[in-house]
């Protein structure tokens, strides 16, 4: 029989507009005594998405076949993780014949890795996915990191990895905070929290206080020095987290006014504005955006909305022919339900 976790059990998920500071974030909730978030490990929409090839995970060799596809593959960044491979597999194989189940067994042996109860991920796209994340994991918790929409998209337009430009970054933050309200009056105040970005680093102590509180756990002071273990986990490579591995400060905040071109940040603004005041923003008045930017984005912004609304339509049609349940059966005593083969 399935038991349902405390609150101090529950999964965590954070979420938010790509660069609002999610890495900092969870960094800060790693460094928890009682808490392991890893950083971005891409299997688990994958996994969600691909779950029709794996059949009916009652069949051990489905089972098998679904963890050998977790941890083999190099796309899902299951390496990062530093877990033995041949473990989680068998340890997948014998647990609940579920996908969720599949995956919390990833996450809870990284947590296991570090002596942690307790796991979550994040992924800034997540946003976008809630009701996925919530059929499989019903009572995890979500804390969606808020940041001045203008220093994200500044943020984003610098990234090595973004090529979508400035339009695809308004909309993107726009649709993080529209998603967010949606979720807050759909979740309550004990499943969905917002945190602002800005308030984060000038305050860590007090927001993360108040944020372990949401989280059912004491207040650890070693959250407030993510620097510590971001030298030990955050790859070399990845220059736009380098900041991470210095003290947290405001520095970046507001940074906005000389990262955007003027156009930008009256098209921002514009597109932005009564949502950027709803959260304490000011708004510089900038001259009006042309014509020719506001057709622009309202364009990129349809397209984005028809995928999307794509996607949803793919998904209910998916869930119609489920080879077997999605939902976690793990117990929070750390046994799984015995899978039935």
């Amino acid at each position: 029989m399935k038991r349902m976790a405390s609150q101090s059990d529950r999964p965590i998920f954070v979420i938010g507009c790509p660069r609002s500071g999610t890495t900092l974030l969870q960094l800060m909730l790693h460094s928890h005594e009682r808490i392991a978030i890893p950083a971005e490990t891409r299997f688990l929409l994958q996994a969600y998405a691909s779950r029709h090839r794996f059949g009916d995970l009652h069949v051990p060799d489905n089972r098998r076949a679904l963890a050998e596809w977790i941890v083999r593959r190099r796309e899902t960044k299951f390496h990062d993780l530093g877990l033995d491979p041949d473990e989680v597999i068998e340890e997948i194989v014998a647990g609940p014949p579920t996908l969720g189940s599949a995956l919390g067994i990833v996450f809870r042996a990284y947590a296991r890795r570090f002596g942690k109860p307790r796991w979550g991920d994040k992924r800034p796209s997540y946003f976008k996915h809630v009701d996925v994340l919530r059929r499989m994991w019903p009572d995890a918790q979500f804390i969606h990191l808020i940041r001045d929409g203008r220093d994200c998209v500044a943020s984003l337009k610098e990234m090595p990895w973004y090529n979508l430009g400035s339009y695809h970054a308004i909309c993107a933050w726009r649709e993080a905070i529209d998603y967010g309200r949606r979720y807050a009056r759909k979740l309550g105040p004990d499943t969905y929290y917002e945190l602002q970005y800005e308030h984060l680093v000038a305050d860590p102590a007090g927001e993360l206080a108040k944020l372990c509180k949401f989280l059912g756990e004491d207040f650890d002071p070693r959250m407030t020095r993510p620097q510590e273990i971001a030298k030990l986990t955050v790859p070399p490579n990845k220059r736009w987290h380098e900041r991470t591995q210095s003290d947290i400060t405001t520095g970046r905040v507001g940074s906005w006014a000389h990262r955007l071109e003027p156009w930008e940040i009256a098209l921002a603004e514009k597109a932005l504005g009564s949502r950027l005041r709803a959260y304490g923003y000011e708004v510089s008045g900038s001259e009006r955006p042309s014509m020719t930017h506001m057709l622009r984005l309202a364009r990129v912004a349809v397209r984005r909305k028809t995928t999307q609304r794509r996607r949803a339509l793919r998904d209910r049609l998916a869930r119609r022919n489920e080879p077997g349940p999605v939902e976690c059966r793990l117990n929070r005593s750390g046994d799984s339900e015995r899978a039935t083969a």
